[in-house]
């Protein structure tokens, strides 16, 4: 690539970059640069939104350049008040080894494992010690630290805001100074953290590190950022099938968008795709895309061959949960036995569903709220409750 053509595939799907053409400069010199990136080991089942920065460290490894996984297990005892409206408590050492581990098991399904460094920050701010935290203090002013929203908008409205807090910002900018890092990033919510950075390099005589942040993006309803507490998320180790079922699911316009952040495609790339594919189409191919990225080509083709199957060809799963119910000597009736298969929360919901002829008995439809059926002892039934839900029901 060329030079422009580096700073387009770096800077794609960006949101800030700080500053464009200092990373030109640091490019053209033509050596590998030092590329950082900190987790706090808050959180450690990473889902699809966590790996849009892990995938940019993946571009900046497939251009040479060294990438450092750094695991806050100092500033996460302190904890993190990014967008906190009160103090988080801290984590204990025993939660942070224990999620640090998780993250390593995982991390490894995007980048490269022989080109990356996992490094700690209790490592140098463990070592600076009570008169090495005073100096890096002096550093920093407490107008500056209150420019941050978060911290702003608490002491504004009288809220508690304890003295270590202030120390985070300052911690993580830290660890910028101790690897004389080249490159830092990460989401936009981290944006002050990174430029504290950046202006400590300045302090300490460095050269200051380029900023570049990705954003947040929204789950699989489009609205709200994708939360494993929402029920909104694509997990990395969930199953083949299940992320081919949720990629499938979210809007034409929010597919263009992982397409940019989800993959590793450049941005003509993506406008060749635009511009050919059928939107259907360009939604199977990411599916398939990210499928491949967490299993492998196989799995990502027995996903499709699955939901072509199921959704298109109307057919049930090769493969449906089994619910075993207690065998009666009169019928029982059905929105009971959809409720007690768990395909649907209420007996109302269910018979509002049979009448709305979206219920299937052995590929038969039922469409009155009052059916029944046979509940002898090694009676089964293969349900289908609207699009997605299967059940074989056997009663014994």
């Amino acid at each position: 690539m060329t030079l422009d053509e580096q700073l387009d595939f770096l800077g794609k799907g960006a949101v800030d970059f700080i500053e464009r053409n200092d990373l030109k400069a640091k490019l053209a010199r033509g050596k590998p640069l030092t590329v950082k990136v900190g987790f706090d080991p808050t959180a450690p089942d990473i889902h699809l939104g966590h790996t849009v920065v892990i995938r940019k460290m993946k571009h900046f490894q497939q251009l040479g350049h060294r990438v450092i996984f750094l695991i806050g297990d100092f500033t996460g005892l302190i904890g993190d008040p990014t967008g906190k409206k009160a103090t988080r408590p801290a984590l204990s050492r025993e939660e942070i080894e224990q999620n640090a581990e998780t993250y390593k098991q995982q991390i490894f399904k995007i980048l490269d494992p022989k080109t990356t460094e996992i490094r700690f920050n209790s490592e140098w701010l463990g070592a600076l010690g009570s008169d090495g935290m005073v100096r890096l203090a002096a550093k920093y002013t407490l107008a500056r630290i209150l420019e941050r929203d978060d911290f702003r908008k608490r002491f504004d409205n009288h809220q508690p805001i304890a003295i270590h807090e202030l120390l985070y910002p300052l911690a993580q900018g830290y660890d910028s100074v101790a690897l004389k890092a080249d490159v830092e990033m990460g989401g936009t919510d981290q944006l002050f953290n990174l430029l504290v950075g950046r202006d400590l390099m300045r302090e300490y005589g460095l050269e200051p590190q380029v900023v570049i942040t990705t954003p947040l993006i929204e789950g699989l309803d489009g609205i709200e950022k994708m939360s494993k507490s929402l029920g909104n998320y694509i997990g990395i180790n969930d199953e083949p099938r299940s992320m081919f079922g949720k990629v499938m699911s979210i809007s034409d316009e929010l597919m263009w968008k992982y397409y940019t952040l989800c993959t590793d495609l450049t941005p003509s790339e993506i406008a060749a795709k635009k511009a050919a594919l059928h939107p259907m189409e360009a939604k199977r191919e990411l599916a398939k895309s990210i499928i491949r990225d967490f299993h492998d080509a196989d799995a990502a083709d027995a996903a499709e061959q699955e939901f072509r199957r199921v959704f298109s060809e109307r057919q049930a799963p090769a493969e449906i949960e089994e619910t075993a119910l207690p065998s009666a000597a009169e019928p029982q009736l059905l929105s009971k036995i959809i409720v007690a298969a768990g395909l649907s929360e209420s007996n109302k919901d269910a018979q509002r569903v049979i009448a709305q002829g979206g219920v299937l008995v052995d590929d038969a439809k039922v469409s009155d709220p009052r059916a029944t059926l046979d509940a002898t002892s090694g009676k089964s039934y293969v349900l289908k409750v609207g699009k997605r839900r299967f059940a074989k029901i056997t009663f014994g």
